[in-house]
């Protein structure tokens, strides 16, 4: 009986055709839009425009001081946004549903848009090379290419596209909408929470929620290469399944007989005895017997096989001859 995994999810019923969400116009048309305020926020950053100045009122304003007893909760609430915790509580809810829908592609859709999250937006965030405004060094000043990593902020990005993509995925029109709003909470909620704690301008924020929200938008771009790499891991899987079906499964032990070998030297053996033996001069057959040359092939065969796999006794007693008695005379 098989065990693994996968045997247990072939058992399960099969579920309805899952829809694959395609490049419609609309979405289209908000990816296009997206790209274009995307683009504004990095501009308007980089000729220190009014977006700059309203990024130093609000850091100088000092949020996490004006409502103290709201900073302990955030100081949770942000975590949210952190890309390991929610990697995980996304992944296993995910796993789930691959279990249960018989398909990778929740999982492998998770794993392409992280991966386009890692490459998009640490690009840009080492191109450009921010401070934040713990470590700002002069007042108005963009604090561009300085060394910095928070332009656009990862906490807001991982949030749009960690919760985002359980509405992308959602199998039923009333669970993509309560999904995406609930995305679009949480991850509006951890943007501003970053800026409460002043770990993150608000320029900042706005950039990663354009980010994160490209990467939901540009996602069936990607659906090919998804059933592509689901069909190989498949591929692979059954490979592995005919492979484990058709190895021994009862190995013989190290250090075990061998019969094999055995068999082959009574062979040998009842080969060496059926061979015709010359006569001995003077010799005759005798009475009662049969003859050297008449002996039957299975009585030697069945000598051969017994004295091949019978184990040598020590004859038990002494060797020595026995003592003689003394000679008594009178």
């Amino acid at each position: 009986m098989r065990t693994d995994i996968f045997a247990r999810l072939d058992r399960e019923p099969e579920p309805p055709k899952i829809e694959i969400p395609r490049m419609s116009r609309t979405r289209l048309a908000l990816f296009g839009g997206t790209s274009a305020f995307y683009l504004a926020i990095v501009v308007a950053v980089l000729a220190s425009t009014w977006l700059v100045a309203l990024d130093w009122k609000l850091m100088l304003f000092r949020p996490y001081e004006q409502w103290p007893e709201q900073h302990a909760f955030l100081d949770y609430f942000v975590t949210l946004g952190q890309r390991g915790p929610t990697a995980v509580m996304v992944a296993a809810w995910l796993g789930w549903r691959s279990w249960r829908q018989h398909t990778l592609r929740p999982l492998l859709a998770l794993g392409a848009a992280l991966l386009l999250l890692n490459v998009t937006v640490g690009a840009v965030k080492i191109g450009l090379g921010r401070l934040g405004p713990h470590y700002a060094t002069q007042i108005g000043s963009a604090e561009l290419f300085a060394g910095g990593d928070i332009f656009p902020s990862g906490h807001t990005a991982n949030a749009v596209v960690t919760w985002g993509i359980l509405a992308y995925l959602a199998t039923t029109p009333r669970a993509r909408r309560y999904l995406s709003a609930l995305s679009a909470v949480v991850s509006l909620g951890v943007g501003l929470t970053t800026v409460y704690l002043s770990t993150h301008w608000l320029s900042d924020v706005l950039l990663g929620w354009a980010a994160g929200l490209l990467i939901l938008l540009g996602l069936p771009w990607c659906e090919p290469l998804i059933a592509r790499a689901e069909a190989f891991i498949l591929g692979l899987r059954e490979q592995w399944r005919r492979r484990r079906a058709s190895a021994p499964s009862l190995p013989v032990a190290s250090g075990g007989p061998r019969p094999a070998v055995f068999a082959q030297r009574g062979t040998e053996a009842a080969q060496a005895d059926d061979a015709p033996r010359e006569p001995v001069a003077g010799v005759g057959p005798t009475p009662g017997r049969p003859a050297a040359g008449t002996r039957t092939a299975t009585h030697d065969r069945s000598r051969a096989h017994a004295r091949s796999e019978r184990t040598p006794v020590t004859p038990s007693g002494s060797r020595r001859p026995p003592r003689s008695r003394p000679m008594t005379g009178g």
